[in-house]
């Protein structure tokens, strides 16, 4: 199961250009096997195939392989084509669904493929629903901005309080009695 938004786009010397799939103009076909599962989206212009593998041993399901050749970039009829059989993206748990707000992947000479709002699981979809997200580095809260403020703070109120006790008792021993 999959839901994203794609967009390729060719950035380089010689040309830019961007196509955006448009999912009513998409067909998608595939198939599952018990360690591989593919997707491919087919349009006029073009097509993407995402190939999944399930590790068993890693407990893991992800993209090893991702192709794409679209039309429209260059002008023409010329196509740009790219294909990675090396790759480990949007890995999630076997049954969890794998999600990200915003992604861009480099695929050489110049192209990338944008991914937006996706989610996507492989294997072990029940209900015809995704499970529960696994989320990419990308979104996952950082607090360690969070931490050292708070810590530096922590470490300043301590040496003011300290210094005030420091100053006080210096104070009091500096006076005698009457």
């Amino acid at each position: 199961m999959a839901q994203m938004g794609l967009q390729i786009r060719l950035q380089s010397k010689e040309a830019n250009g961007t196509f955006t799939v448009q999912p009513n103009k998409t067909t998608p076909s595939g198939f599952c096997k018990e360690t591989t599962a593919n997707l491919t989206l087919s349009f006029k212009e073009g097509f993407i195939t995402f190939l999944f593998n399930k590790s068993v041993a890693n407990n893991t399901a992800f993209v090893n392989a991702l192709s794409f050749s679209v039309t429209s970039l260059k002008g023409g009829n010329a196509a740009s084509t790219a294909k990675n059989e090396s790759t480990h993206l949007f890995a999630a748990k076997i049954g969890r669904s794998y999600s990200c707000r915003n992604e861009s992947i480099y695929m050489g000479n110049g192209l990338y493929l944008d991914v937006t709002q996706d989610r996507l699981q492989a294997f072990n979809v029940s209900n015809n629903d995704f499970g529960t997200p696994d989320n990419c580095a990308a979104d996952q809260p950082d607090y360690r901005v969070a931490i050292a403020v708070g810590v530096t703070l922590l470490v300043l109120i301590a040496v003011v309080v300290i210094a005030y006790l420091l100053g006080r008792k210096k104070r009091t021993d500096g006076y005698q009695s009457l």
